[in-house]
């Protein structure tokens, strides 16, 4: 695929957030179980944006006597970007799934969960070290 037409891809797809009912131009109305459960799926990635952006807010606010300053800063961003990139995320993959169940082609697979998972986990390793060491210093 050209670049020219990996962009207006993506401007397509992101085109369809704002204008969702253009989905159902495509292919043929999808058993309703299907929709819901795509929609079901999008509020999870939601939930999951939502609690890393209180994640975000909780470090920068409630760990302010027992880190340096960048420190909490750079812990604070990373999950309130891993926030933005979940919600992001989201509404692409609802618009991606929805136009996939309505042409009945495959689902669109994606590696943003297995960057989010290990996003988190080397995030967990870190704010281990940071209260243990903490809590000895």
């Amino acid at each position: 695929m050209s670049d020219a037409g990996g962009l207006r891809g993506v401007r397509e797809s992101v085109r369809l957030w704002f204008t969702p009912a253009a989905v159902h131009e495509e292919g043929a109305t999808p058993d309703y179980r299907f929709s819901l459960a795509n929609e079901r799926t999008f509020l999870a990635w939601i939930r999951t944006a939502l609690s890393l952006i209180g994640g975000g807010f909780a470090v920068d606010q409630f760990l302010t006597d027992h880190l340096t300053h960048w420190v909490r800063a750079l812990l604070a961003l990373v999950l309130l970007l891993g926030g933005v990139a979940c919600t992001l995320r989201a509404v692409n993959h609802w618009i991606r799934s929805e136009r996939a169940i309505r042409r009945g082609a495959d689902l669109p697979v994606s590696r943003f969960p297995t960057a989010l998972a290990l996003l988190i986990v080397i995030l967990a390793v870190v704010m281990v070290v940071v209260v243990a060491v903490g809590w000895a210093g």
